[in-house]
């Protein structure tokens, strides 16, 4: 048996609860993805898409035909999503790394681009809900889509550089932990409990990074949104 197909069939039982490895060491991936995107490391992009990869398969339980035999269209589809983005993302931080120190500055996002994000996910939410209720997601189908209208965002806002980004993932861990749970995708929902404490952390350190640099630049004025 090959390294994939062992992962790709391998489980760990705990109790009367059967967890697929792969979300266990997709959702591994996806923390250090998040470590490098804190540290503003340009390999947060590619760990991250292998998890992504791995995490697809587990979500779309009902054809892949896994121990958990549930659909979260909104977990499935984001994964995907996760994966273009992270592309954008990964071309981006690597061409200001050339000309740059660092792969990102962080950066306040615009008043205009704030109004335009909440926009776009209270309204791509109501979009998606019928949407992925047709298709048969989990129920409630809201916390679904919300998942992911937050994930896209939040990650487009990462390549972008602004450091809001980690205050929609919050949003999102807070709707995540107990669709995951209801779901049961145990191993997935404990990783989203971690990241919401991960992701304030993160939000503090960009704009320490940002009150640092504003700081140190001769002539620079401060970093604050514009409108």
């Amino acid at each position: 048996m090959s390294p994939i197909e062992w992962l790709f069939d391998a489980q760990l039982v705990i109790g009367d609860q059967v967890v697929l490895w792969r979300e266990i060491v997709g959702n591994v991936f996806g923390l250090a993805s998040a470590l490098g995107g804190l540290r503003r490391k340009v390999w947060a992009w590619p760990v991250g898409i292998v998890g992504n990869a791995l995490l697809f398969t587990v979500f779309m339980g009902a054809l892949f035909e896994t121990p958990n035999p549930v659909n979260l269209l909104g977990q499935a589809g984001r994964q995907l999503m996760f994966i273009a983005v992270s592309i954008y993302g990964w071309v981006r931080w690597s061409q200001h790394r050339q000309v740059s120190a660092t792969a990102v500055e962080p950066r306040w996002a615009s008043m205009r681009a704030r109004i335009l994000l909440g926009a776009a996910l209270v309204g791509g939410t109501l979009v998606l809900t019928p949407v992925f209720r047709a298709l048969g997601s989990f129920e409630p189908v809201w916390a679904d889509a919300w998942i992911f209208m937050g994930s896209l965002l939040a990650t487009w806002g990462m390549a972008k550089g602004w450091t809001e980004f980690w205050l929609i993932w919050v949003a999102v861990d807070i709707v995540g932990v107990p669709l995951l749970v209801s779901a049961g995708y145990y191993a997935s929902a404990l990783l989203y409990v971690f990241y919401g404490l991960f992701t304030i952390f993160g939000f503090i350190t960009w704009m320490r990074v940002q009150r640092v640099t504003s700081a140190t630049a001769p002539g620079r004025a401060p970093t604050t949104p514009q409108s």
